[in-house]
């Protein structure tokens, strides 16, 4: 699962609930997983980030984190 993965705009995750930006792919053998886009959503997932640490803080509002990279 990647917390931030909705905002990935990959095809290949699955995205069940609207509320949070959670994102997931599930295998049964690990043949089934794809390196190529393995890597490509962990990249993915360094520059797209959002701040649930102040969630509470700003009521349930989620904002996204600037980050360098």
């Amino acid at each position: 699962m990647f917390w931030s993965g909705a905002d990935f705009g990959e095809q290949g995750l699955n995205v069940v609930g609207k509320k949070f930006k959670d994102a997931s792919i599930f295998y049964q053998r690990v043949s089934e997983i794809d390196q190529e886009d393995l890597v490509r959503w962990l990249e993915k997932s360094k520059a797209i980030q959002w701040d649930y640490k102040n969630i509470v803080k700003r009521k349930g509002e989620l904002v996204r984190l600037r980050c360098k990279g």
